[in-house]
């Protein structure tokens, strides 16, 4: 199953992100990105690929162990940023440093669970909205200039909401390239984050 540990936003935050994004949507170029899809927008924490059943349960055990010794805290879906011409996304301000702590919990629990962790580079809070076409290592120049999508998503910032549990969530991607089909995502596990400041 191929899995990833993650902070999903509330209904309510994703409701006021995807009423900006439909501006976006209307810039020149727009339908020339691969735009995600409001229920699945998503923090990964950490990306733990394909877990073998026999190492579940030890995987679970961990990150219910790394939740329960993060506290509950705050977050602000904000601003924008984009790797490069690849990809765009809104961030995140709040109580970040507890946000990456719980990335590190989450990592360190996939890595002790026995499973081959790719090395991260550091962590960058990002929800992701749009791709562009050429993928990391395009040869040519992106169709769509992705610098004015990320200069009027400069201007977002939601409202606050309480990180109160850690998910770990599973990822399926479309069957045979159809076009037009993105990754599904499923919660498959939660668990609350328990400890008091």
């Amino acid at each position: 199953m191929r899995l990833f540990a993650a902070v999903l936003p509330p209904p309510s935050a994703i409701d006021e992100l995807a009423a900006f994004v439909r501006e976006l949507k209307a810039l020149p170029g727009a339908d020339k990105l691969r735009w995600t899809e409001p229920a699945g927008w998503h923090f990964t924490l950490a990306f733990l690929d394909e877990v073998p059943d026999a190492l579940r349960p030890d995987l679970e055990e961990r990150l219910r162990r790394g939740a329960r010794r993060t506290s509950p805290f705050e977050l602000q879906l904000y601003r924008s940023g984009r790797f490069g011409q690849r990809a765009l996304w809104a961030g995140a301000r709040g109580e970040l440093a507890t946000l990456r702590r719980l990335a590190e919990r989450a990592y360190a629990a996939g890595s002790e669970a026995g499973l081959a962790m790719e090395e991260t580079q550091r962590f960058v809070p990002h929800l992701t909205l749009a791709r562009s076409g050429g993928g990391r290592r395009q040869t040519h120049p992106p169709e769509v200039d992705l610098v004015p999508y990320a200069a009027e998503l400069d201007a977002f910032a939601g409202t606050p909401w309480t990180v109160d549990h850690l998910s770990l969530v599973r990822s399926t991607l479309p069957v045979g390239g159809a076009a037009g089909e993105r990754p599904r995502y499923e919660e498959v596990a939660r668990w609350p984050l328990e400890c008091s400041r």
